[in-house]
């Protein structure tokens, strides 16, 4: 079992908990979410792994996961990130900083509620990632035309967190054109990746 940090609508925390009864109940916690892009400008994905708990075999960004208590938000980045790609990212100079990116979402993924202040970090790397099976079963760099066109054809295989962040994706300005299944979406955004 594994507790993650529960947070107000400010990202303050109330309190921890086990993240399977968070999710099942729907309370509101901590995420963070890593897009990395390479020096041609392509983003990396992995598709998640068909025996995840929720969203398998959707595409999403390179990593997603929630911090353990007590623990830095760039750690906890750095450590998934080392699990589930094997890339070995530092933010050094930027621990303890503004996120460039943050929204809240709540949307039904099957029994479970994602309900996640999410801080989005972004990375750079060049190179091939090796992905550990049980997080991810395949990986694939896109450049963002063909990533904004495919996720406008077939919303249905990125995850929802994924598209929210891809808002460049949006049709209008209405976040449920994207995830039709969203409950709340809150832009949170302190310092936005240009």
């Amino acid at each position: 079992m594994e507790d993650i940090i529960l947070v107000d609508d400010n990202d303050i925390q109330t309190g921890t908990g086990e993240k399977m009864d968070v999710h099942r109940s729907g309370l509101l916690h901590r995420a963070f979410s890593v897009c990395i892009y390479n020096s041609k400008g392509e983003q990396l994905l992995q598709r998640r792994a068909l025996a995840k708990y929720h969203c398998p075999g959707l595409w999403s960004n390179a990593c997603c996961s929630h911090p353990r208590p007590a623990e830095n938000l760039f750690d906890a980045a750095k450590r998934r990130l080392k699990e589930e790609m094997s890339i070995d990212y530092n933010w050094s100079g930027r621990e303890g900083g503004v996120p460039q990116m943050e929204f809240i979402y709540k949307v039904k993924v099957g029994n479970l509620t994602e309900y996640e202040y999410d801080h989005v970090l972004f990375a750079a790397f060049d190179g091939e990632p090796k992905i550990n099976k049980e997080e991810a079963d395949g990986w694939r760099w896109i450049d963002r035309d063909e990533l904004v066109a495919d996720i406008r054809k077939n919303p249905a295989e990125y995850t929802p967190w994924f598209r929210l962040m891809m808002r460049v994706a949006w049709i209008g300005n209405d976040p449920k054109s994207l995830v039709p299944e969203l409950d709340l979406y809150e832009e949170r955004t302190k310092i936005a990746k240009k």
